[in-house]
């Protein structure tokens, strides 16, 4: 497995297996089969409510906690900073675990300041070990590099072959924010997995 090196110096698996869309019922067995082939990092959240299954296939799994990187993020319906607090110890509670490897504020709306106080506050007591955002364009991303007391190390948007931003990419490089892809396949829209340059470099 190869890794990427976050800004506060921690390793961060580069593939890892997402949960989005993935049901109660069938989300236990495919992160189990997920770890089997080798997968370390497994990404959830709160609004995908399979957190409960997540945190059951990984204790199931008896790999030992510290070799997986685990992945939440926090909805806005729990942002501020005493709703995302308690929203952070009900998700860990349902992971079963006493930390998390990276959690992520999932969308820049409502107030993200006061849920990202909350991250600061968690991150310096050793709860999480990275902190970052996600969907937070450029802008919003830039306004809270500059003004809050950290810096996230990471944000998750929508990167794939059809959507590359390399604009957004540079201004990233920029503050030194690692970009985390979501849906680096396009979830299969365009024909991504028969088009002909992609196929070429795939075989090569």
């Amino acid at each position: 497995m190869d890794y990427i090196v976050l800004s506060n110096g921690v390793r961060m698996p580069q593939l890892g297996y997402g949960v989005y869309q993935v049901t109660k019922e069938e989300c236990e067995r495919c992160v189990l089969d997920a770890l089997k082939a080798g997968y370390r990092l497994i990404d959830t959240a709160q609004s995908y409510f399979n957190e409960e299954e997540v945190g059951s296939a990984i204790k199931k799994s008896n790999i030992p906690r510290e070799e997986i990187f685990l992945t939440t993020k926090v909805w806005i319906e729990n942002y501020g900073y005493e709703a995302c607090k308690a929203s952070i110890e009900k998700s860990m509670e349902k992971l079963q675990t006493d930390y998390l490897d990276l959690l992520l504020l999932h969308q820049p709306f409502s107030d993200y300041y006061g849920a990202w106080r909350a991250l600061e506050e968690y991150y310096e007591a050793g709860k999480i070990r990275a902190i970052g955002i996600s969907n937070f364009y450029p802008d919003r991303m830039i306004d809270i590099a500059t003004f809050a007391r950290i810096k996230p190390m990471i944000n998750q948007v929508e990167i794939h072959p059809y959507h590359q931003q390399q604009e957004s990419k540079n201004w990233h490089n920029k503050y030194g924010i690692q970009m985390k892809a979501w849906a680096p396949f396009g979830e299969g829209r365009g024909d991504m997995f028969a088009d002909p340059v992609l196929s070429k470099l795939g075989a090569k």
